[in-house]
């Protein structure tokens, strides 16, 4: 057995991601097929994905500092093996589909092969082009292509310990001066627009709060082992901190989303927030770590592949189900098109994920050496 299959389930885990796929999913039948259904949470379902980006910091940034940590060292090889045979397989399948069947894609325009290939769709990306939704994917892999060696760097200076966090405060403070320079050259508008997504909600650079408060929490765990058990021991007061943190994120963003100051100090916010909620999922005597959420650890599991499939498919489905006399704003059409999100997701990690992570488990069991 690999080191990963000793490692209790974190169910708190599970249900975060369950959830940050439902906000997504909710969010993208507000856009794209039937406006109103799903109400505040339709609007404000996008931070779904900044909730998956502080799942994804804290996940690979607790990988890469315990490897380094290790008697057996942190592999660099093995880590983008790993990484590259959990995301690419489900990726390029979705991909062939929007390239190969041109039905699929609909009357989307789609961009250039080598942008999605590289992983550069999403810098200056114009809204509504098909397959959009893979820029978040486009973030994380920059930024587990850039990680690894920056922790490499930082592990071989003197102490290191201390610049891991200068680089963590550094990062937020690039991110906020990064976005309000971009607010006032492409935005300057109470309602945003069109430079509002092309050159700050889509960028890299304007997108990475999460993902580095996720690995701010990897940090803090494996190397002041203390202070996080102190954090820990009081789970239920950082439950409850977390959510009042992202009650009021999420209010404001969706009554300001595009306003100067929500843009530039919101995105941090929200980052601490859902870091808050992390923290209240590991810590054992929180009612988020114990509560199993039934079907929360399958939805979670399959997240990933109903990501890539299941916006472009309630698209496709909206006009059929109309034909049979199911509006989109009806329910028989939004359960319809929710189970057929899910079971296809299903079927995309059984017939192309989970052959490539047996594959995984058993050329890269590790990061280690």
């Amino acid at each position: 057995m690999t080191s990963s299959s000793l490692t209790p389930r974190l169910y708190g885990l599970d249900t975060l991601r369950a959830l940050a796929i439902v906000l997504v999913f909710t969010n993208h039948y507000e856009l794209f097929v039937a406006p109103g259904v799903f109400g505040f949470w339709g609007q404000i379902g996008w931070t779904g994905v900044d909730l998956f980006f502080a799942l994804s910091g804290y996940l690979i940034g607790n990988q890469i500092f315990a490897a380094l940590r290790s008697k057996q060292g942190f592999s660099l090889p093995h880590f983008y093996a790993r990484r590259f045979l959990r995301t690419l397989p489900n990726f390029y399948f979705v991909l062939a589909l929007y390239y190969l069947w041109p039905a699929f894609r609909g009357d989307y325009a789609l961009l250039p092969l080598w942008k999605f290939l590289t992983f550069t769709q999403n810098i200056n990306l114009t809204p509504g082009t098909a397959f959009s939704h893979a820029w978040s994917l486009c973030v994380e892999e920059q930024f587990y292509v850039l990680l690894p060696a920056v922790a490499l760097a930082i592990a071989a200076c003197r102490k290191s310990l201390l610049w891991a966090w200068i680089a963590v405060a550094a990062s937020f403070a690039a991110g906020m001066l990064v976005r309000a320079y971009l607010w006032d050259e492409y935005v300057q508008v109470p309602r945003g627009g069109m430079g509002y997504y092309k050159y700050i909600y889509y960028a890299s650079w304007c997108r990475f709060d999460e993902l580095v408060a996720g690995v701010a929490l990897a940090l803090l765990k494996n190397h002041h082992p203390a202070a996080w058990s102190r954090i820990t021991s009081h789970g239920n007061r950082t439950l409850l901190a977390g959510l009042a943190g992202a009650a009021l994120m999420l209010t404001l963003f969706f009554h300001h989303h595009f306003d100067y100051w929500v843009t530039v100090l919101g995105y941090p916010a929200l980052a601490i927030s859902f870091s808050l909620l992390l923290i209240a999922a590991m810590s054992p005597g929180s009612a988020l770590y114990q509560w199993r959420v039934p079907g929360a650890a399958s939805l979670a599991l399959w997240s990933y592949a109903i990501y890539l499939l299941h916006k472009q498919l309630c698209i496709l489905l909206s006009p059929v189900l109309q034909d049979y006399g199911h509006a989109p704003d009806g329910l028989p059409a939004v359960l319809i098109m929710i189970a057929v999100s899910i079971v296809t997701g299903w079927l995309l990690y059984q017939l192309v994920e989970t052959p490539f992570m047996r594959l995984r488990t058993r050329y890269f069991p590790s990061n280690h050496r």
